[in-house]
């Protein structure tokens, strides 16, 4: 750590702890409900008579620029991407038995949506494994469709800036999982 910044663009194992650690620029991050960006400046500017810290961070897919205080990193869940292990712990999970709630879609689809918005990969798995039934049978209703549609752009959408791949790729990959698990 250098001037109280960590060095080194490496991703790191997530945890609720680690969210809202220190960034740089150029690290790759990983919002809740946007995906990945990228931090293009750090910055001290003057808001109101205060002067504040801010973190651009750019979403090119979505073609957003958002810039948040550096004290609210942590609450919003910007974090670094995750590492490559957490990506494969995200991955196994993909291929475990879907666990079916008992509770009517309105309620399931809070807790799913909360889910994604976690921020963790491995949670965001648990969504798709959970939702992938009907989606391969094409018997999900319209929002059951677009929960799982957010949690499949999620989780590719961080497959693919670990992998260095594109984002087609890595929804391939994840269906193909999906598809080899038996239901």
């Amino acid at each position: 750590m250098v001037g109280g910044r960590f060095q080194g663009g490496l991703p790191r194992e997530w945890t609720a702890e680690i969210a809202g650690e220190v960034l740089c620029v150029g690290d790759q991050v990983m919002h809740p409900a946007h995906g990945v960006g990228c931090v293009t400046c750090i910055a001290v500017e003057e808001v109101s008579g205060f002067s504040l810290e801010f973190v651009q961070v750019v979403f090119d897919e979505a073609r957003l620029t958002l810039r948040v205080p550096s004290n609210k990193v942590r609450s919003i869940g910007l974090r670094r991407i995750a590492s490559r292990s957490l990506l494969d712990e995200a991955l196994a999970t993909l291929r475990g038995r879907s666990r079916s709630a008992k509770l009517i879609w309105a309620r399931r689809a809070q807790e799913y949506q909360a889910k994604i918005n976690s921020g963790d990969p491995r949670v965001v798995a648990e969504v798709l494994r959970d939702l992938r039934r009907n989606a391969i049978e094409g018997m999900q209703s319209y929002s059951e469709r677009a929960v799982y549609e957010a949690a499949l752009d999620r989780l590719a959408c961080e497959i693919a800036a670990v992998e260095g791949t594109e984002k087609a790729a890595a929804v391939g990959r994840i269906n193909d999982l999906l598809a080899s698990v038996p239901a």
